[in-house]
């Protein structure tokens, strides 16, 4: 079995410490960095997210297969660095003003880096103004939004609202998600996408990215 393998395979058991190793064995054997984390550590990731989408695994499961990735991840960031490898895309993500739960945007956040994206997390209880400030500031494609309580999903149109305000509508997607958000409610206040579930969330965001990019 190739090493790429391995890592792929360790890190969906969530084995954190033998995904060190390897990826550090892979960098002594001159791999490639990018080649370690595409084919070993996102490929992984990958495979995670679907059986997560079909309820083969679940949130243990997702939360200490990323945490073997971020193991590994932090060997091979200097080296793509060097190597002026860019991220996919940018993301800022918070839970809504007034809301402070924050699982599910954690999840969406790990999914998201897990599919190379740089992610920037603003925490919870976050007003419309800072989503805004951030992607402006920081060069964000996507505004990412979670909520989990009917009160506080009506913050997710003032996002909306805020973004058009700084002019940044047509350059930024905004994507929302969380326990009560439908489909209906994000075409309601202009959002640009509404998914279900973590594994989803990532794959919109990677495509949105790839998108702007051509």
């Amino acid at each position: 079995m190739s090493i790429l393998n391995e890592i792929s395979e360790n890190l969906q058991k969530g084995k954190a410490n033998v995904v060190k190793e390897l990826v550090q064995k892979a960098i002594d054997d001159g791999l490639d960095a990018r080649e370690i984390l595409d084919h070993g550590l996102l490929a992984g990731m990958d495979i995670i997210g679907e059986k997560f989408k079909k309820n083969e695994v679940f949130v243990p499961d997702v939360l200490v297969a990323a945490r073997a990735m971020n193991m590994g991840a932090a060997l091979i960031k200097p080296l793509l660095a060097e190597n002026g490898a860019k991220a996919a895309g940018k993301v800022c993500i918070g839970t809504v003003k007034g809301d402070l739960h924050d699982i599910g945007k954690n999840l969406v956040k790990m999914m998201m880096e897990g599919k190379g994206l740089e992610v920037i997390d603003l925490g919870t209880n976050v007003a419309p103004e800072t989503y805004v400030k951030t992607a402006v500031e920081q060069g964000c494609q996507i505004i990412c939004c979670s909520a989990l309580l009917t009160t506080t999903m009506q913050v997710m149109a003032d996002v909306v609202k805020e973004a058009e305000k700084a002019n940044i509508r047509d350059k930024v997607k905004i994507m929302i998600g969380g326990a009560p958000v439908t489909e209906a409610f994000c075409r309601q206040i202009g959002a640009d996408k509404y998914t279900p579930d973590a594994a989803s969330a990532a794959d919109a965001a990677v495509k949105f990215c790839q998108e702007g990019a051509a």
